[in-house]
């Protein structure tokens, strides 16, 4: 029997699983979930007692430090909780021959391709964000332990803060909003994360052990299709006029360059991800951005379908 180990249970990715795995899998003492509170990632003696005590076979780690911004004055938090606190997780699974489910990001890329980027493609981090991912990511492979890295990128769901939520707040309070039109990327769902993730663990524990080690690696994890933030946030808004009466209609969302909205951490302007090797790898199917961000706003304005 597979003993689970869920960290980050209060982010999107972690809401999700916990839903899903649970469904699956059913609520005994062979799934256990954490939060910041009982599996601290900035103490490493802590983590490595509860680990030794609960002896997973397969751990999940979307917990992260995902302050983006605010990361780049606390570069040594995002590293410790993004970069150290993976490599305690992956030292350990090698010791206990466990598989590491970690998530990253689109942010380990520099935006500057003008296709999708594939996973060995050059990394180069424009923000200290996406470099303590990158090193995160460096830490599992070296260790040797068995390991699934998902990239993904422009996470939301019906839970937390986000985007699409943030878009929602703003179009029911003003009437014209300005948003980022030169960067692109796939809007992906939390829920879809978690789905396939749950889908890929279950092939893997089928495989033999041969080819188990043939998968470990990398892999990319979005929605399919590609947009940008400005025409995200139209869609958003259309797609949620049906709900709520909203003071911004879509066509008064108007597009601004990157420029024109300066942050302390730049972002890639192209976060496109090619997810062929985890779909011809696995047989798992990844829905178009939109389909997704339909059924997320209709969770969110009727959380009984969540």
């Amino acid at each position: 029997m597979q003993r689970i180990l869920i960290t980050g249970i209060g982010g999107q990715v972690g809401a999700a699983l916990i839903q899903q795995v649970q469904a699956f899998y059913g609520v005994d003492d062979l799934v256990k979930v954490v939060d910041r509170s009982s599996f601290d990632l900035t103490d490493a003696d802590g983590m490595l007692a509860l680990l030794d005590d609960f002896l997973p076979t397969i751990i999940i780690n979307p917990a992260a430090y995902t302050a983006v911004d605010l990361a780049e004055s606390e570069q040594d938090l995002a590293t410790t909780i993004n970069a150290h606190a993976p490599a305690v997780l992956a030292d350990w699974a090698k010791q206990h021959d466990a598989l590491l489910l970690h998530y990253s990001t689109d942010y380990v890329f520099n935006g500057q391709k003008t296709a999708a980027y594939q996973e060995d493609d050059l990394t180069d981090p424009q923000n200290v964000y996406g470099q303590s991912k990158l090193d995160g990511e460096r830490a599992i492979v070296s260790s040797g332990c068995r390991h699934l890295i998902f990239r993904t990128s422009w996470v939301y769901s019906a839970h937390g803060k986000n985007f699409v939520k943030t878009i929602l707040r703003l179009a029911a309070e003003r009437d014209q909003l300005s948003i980022v039109a030169d960067q692109q990327g796939a809007p992906t769902a939390a829920d879809v994360i978690a789905g396939v993730s749950l889908a890929v663990l279950r092939q893997y524990g089928q495989m033999t052990p041969q080819q188990q080690q043939r998968v470990h690696g990398i892999y990319h994890l979005t929605g399919t299709g590609a947009t940008t933030w400005h025409a995200f946030a139209q869609y958003i808004v259309q797609q949620a006029q049906p709900y709520q009466t909203l003071r911004c209609s879509a066509e008064n969302i108007l597009p601004i360059p990157s420029s024109a909205y300066p942050t302390p951490a730049k972002r890639p302007a192209n976060s496109c991800l090619d997810t062929r090797k985890l779909t011809e790898t696995f047989d798992v199917v990844l829905p178009t951005w939109q389909s997704s961000v339909d059924q997320v706003i209709a969770q969110i304005f009727h959380p009984a379908l969540d």
